[in-house]
C-alpha cells in the first residue's frame, strides 16, 4: 500500500476520539454489532489498517493472472457477458421444451435443465416410489425417447446445455450424446455440464443412490470417457449452492465446496488419470445470498484459494487447470412468499453480487419460486434482471470495479483464512467421505442454519415482509400446478417405449452395464449403449444398483 500505516494509525485514533466520540455521544449505531447473515462482523470503518500485509500482486494481481482473485478471462465481460440461464423443468419433455425455446426466443444464451426426483434418484416415473412425484420439481426423463422431445427444434451444436444431475449423471450425459449423435452432432462438438457432485448430496440433499466409493468411480468414469471423447464437456459442477441452502454460512461454502473438489481430484489422482487435463474441466456452483459485499468477497476468496490448492496441493502450473470457473444461482432459501414482489429486488442484488464476483454464468431466481413452479411473466421478469445488469448497470465495464476497497478486500482475505482453516480441519478427519461419515460437516451446517433462524425469530435479523413491514394478503390465484393427468401420461409414454424397442438388445446392453460395474471397465460406453436401445434410467440404475447397492444413510440406523 502506498499509505504510510503509522499516519494511518494516528488519524483513525484522531477520528475515533474526537469525530466518533462526540457522534456517539449524542446519538447512538442502531445495533451493537452489525453481522452478516453468515455471522461475520463488520468493523465500523475499513482502512487501509486492514490490509497492513496486503500484496497486490500476491493476493490480487490482474484477470486471468494468478492467482485469479480479479477474474478469470483478460477482458471479462467486455469480451462478452456471462452465459445467461434460467433453470427451467417441469411436467413432461414436451411441456419443458416449450419452456426452453421460449426462454431461447427471450434471449436465454445457455439451457440449465432441472429433472424431477425419480429422474434423480434413478426410478422410472411408473415406479411405486414414484407416485405423486412425477414431474413435480422437474422434467420427467425415463428414456432416450423423452431426450428426443426435450430438445425438439433446439439443435445441440448451438447450446450450451447444463444439467442439474448427481447419481444419475453418468445416464443424462450418454442420452444427451445419443441424442447428439442422431442430431448428427460429433461428440467433440458437444457443450454443457453435467453437476455430477454426488458428495453434496450425502451432507445437503440426499439425492443419492450408491454408496460414495462406487460413486466417485462412475464420476472419474464419467470424466476419463469426456477427456477423451466429449473435449467441451465440463464433467463435474462441484456445487456448494445446495450446502448454502441447507443454512451453511458463506465461510463454510467456500470450504465445504473446495473440500469437495481435492476429494474429486484425489479421486481422479488415484485413478490414474491426468489430473492436470480434468482439473482443466471442473467448474464450481454458488449461491449468491443477501449479504452484498460478504458475496462479492467470497467469489474473490473461492478463486483465489483454489488456484492455491491446486499449485501447492497438487503441484499443477497450469493456468487453466487453476482457474476457479463458476455458474451462481441466486439464493432460493430467501424467497417469500410474502409480498413475492420484494423478490425481485432480493434477486437484482444476488444477482449483482454475482457479477461483480466474476461469475461464468448466472441463474436468477423467479419471484414467484417461494409458492410456486415459475411463471412464464416470472420468469421473464428474472431474465431481464440479468439483462439489464448485463446492458445498463455499467458495471460490466471495467474488470472487478470493487478491488481496492478496504472492506471487500479485508474480508476476501478474512473469507479465504477462515475457509482455509475449516479445509485443513477436513483434512485431519481423514477427508470429505470420513467427515461426511463422521457426521462432522452436516453438523455444521446444521447448527449455522438454527443460529441463523434463531436470529430471524428473536428478530434480531430482519426479513421484509416476513418478521417486519408486514401486510394482509390475499390467497394467490397464479399459481402453477403440474396436471396430475401428466403423471399418466408420462407412465403411458414409457410403457410404449418399451413395447416398441428389442428387448433382446436391451436385456444384453443391461449385462453389459452389470459387467463393467463389477470389474474396471469403464462404464459410460456400456451406459451410451444400453440408453441407444432406449433401455430407461430406472433400468440402468438398477443394473448398477444390483452391483453397487444402495447408501443408506447412518442417522436411519442403516449401514452402507
Amino acid at each position: 500500500m502506498t499509505h504510510h500505516l503509522d499516519d494511518v494509525k494516528k488519524s483513525y485514533q484522531a477520528w475515533e476520539e474526537k469525530t466518533l466520540a462526540k457522534a456517539l455521544s449524542k446519538n447512538k449505531e442502531r445495533k451493537e454489532k452489525f453481522t452478516s447473515a453468515s455471522g461475520t462482523e463488520y468493523q465500523r470503518v475499513y482502512s487501509p489498517l486492514d490490509l497492513d500485509d496486503f500484496d497486490y500482486v500476491r493476493d490480487d494481481s490482474f484477470p486471468a493472472m494468478y492467482p485469479f482473485t480479479r477474474g478469470v478471462q483478460p477482458t471479462m465481460y467486455r469480451g462478452r457477458p456471462w452465459t445467461m440461464r434460467q433453470y427451467a423443468g417441469f411436467g413432461t419433455a414436451k411441456e419443458t421444451n416449450e419452456r426452453f425455446r421460449y426462454l431461447l426466443k427471450e434471449g436465454q444464451t445457455g439451457l440449465s435443465i432441472a429433472f424431477d426426483l425419480p429422474t434423480q434418484m434413478g426410478y422410472d416415473s411408473d415406479h411405486p416410489l414414484a407416485r405423486g412425484e412425477v414431474g413435480k420439481v422437474g422434467v420427467a426423463i425415463d428414456s432416450l425417447a423423452d431426450m428426443e422431445v426435450l430438445f425438439d427444434q433446439i439443435p445441440l451444436d448451438k447450446v450450451s446445455t447444463s444439467m442439474t444431475i448427481n447419481s444419475t449423471a453418468a445416464i443424462l450425459l450418454a442420452m444427451y450424446v445419443v441424442l447428439g449423435e442422431k442430431q448428427g452432432v460429433e461428440t467433440k462438438g458437444l457443450r454443457g455440464t453435467i453437476q455430477n457432485d454426488v458428495l453434496k448430496e450425502y451432507v445437503a440433499r440426499g439425492t443419492y443412490i450408491f454408496p460414495p466409493a462406487p460413486s466417485l468411480r462412475i464420476i472419474t468414469d464419467i470424466m476419463a470417457y469426456c477427456g477423451e471423447s466429449v473435449p467441451q464437456w465440463n464433467t463435474i459442477s462441484v456445487s456448494g449452492y445446495h450446502m448454502r441452502e441447507a443454512g451453511c454460512t458463506a465461510v463454510q461454502e467456500v470450504a465445504f465446496t473446495l473440500a469437495d473438489g481435492i476429494e474429486y481430484l484425489n479421486a481422479v489422482k488415484k485413478a490414474g488419470q491426468d489430473v492436470k487435463a480434468l482439473a482443466q474441466r471442473f467448474s464450481f456452483f454458488f449461491n449468491a445470498h443477501n449479504d452484498f459485499l460478504e458475496e462479492v468477497a467470497k467469489f474473490r476468496a473461492a478463486r483465489r484459494l483454489w488456484a492455491r490448492i491446486v499449485k501447492e496441493k497438487f503441484g499443477i502450473d497450469d493456468a487453466r487447470a487453476q482457474m476457479l470457473r463458476f455458474h451462481t444461482q441466486t439464493a432460493g432459501c430467501t424467497l417469500t412468499a410474502q409480498q413475492p414482489m420484494n423478490n425481485v429486488v432480493r434477486v437484482a442484488m444476488q444477482a449483482l453480487s454475482a457479477v461483480l464476483g466474476g461469475t461464468q454464468s448466472l441463474h436468477t431466481n423467479s419471484l414467484d419460486e417461494a409458492y410456486s413452479l415459475p411463471t412464464e411473466n416470472a420468469v421473464r421478469v428474472a431474465l431481464r434482471t440479468q439483462q439489464i445488469i448485463a446492458e445498463e448497470s455499467g458495471v460490466t465495464h471495467t474488470i472487478d470495479p470493487l478491488a481496492g476497497s478496504y472492506a471487500v478486500e479485508a474480508l476476501t482475505k478474512k473469507i479465504e483464512r477462515e475457509a482455509e482453516e475449516y479445509i485443513d480441519k477436513i483434512e485431519e478427519l481423514g477427508g470429505v467421505v470420513p467427515a461426511i461419515e463422521t457426521g462432522f460437516i452436516q453438523r455444521e451446517i446444521e447448527d449455522a442454519a438454527y443460529r441463523y433462524q434463531k436470529e430471524v425469530e428473536r428478530k434480531d435479523r430482519i426479513v421484509v415482509g416476513v418478521n417486519e413491514y408486514t401486510v394482509e394478503e390475499q390467497l394467490r390465484e397464479d399459481i402453477i400446478r403440474v396436471d396430475e393427468k401428466k403423471e399418466k401420461e408420462q407412465v403411458e409414454r414409457l410403457k410404449k417405449v418399451r413395447k416398441d424397442r428389442d428387448d433382446k438388445k436391451v436385456k444384453a446392453a443391461l449385462e453389459a452395464v452389470k459387467k463393467a460395474a463389477s470389474g474396471s471397465d469403464n462404464v459410460m460406453p456400456p451406459i451410451i449403449e444400453a440408453v441407444r436401445e432406449y433401455a430407461s434410467i430406472g433400468e440402468i440404475a438398477d443394473a448398477m444398483r444390483a452391483v453397487f447397492g444402495e447408501f443408506k444413510d447412518r442417522a436411519r440406523g442403516a449401514a452402507a
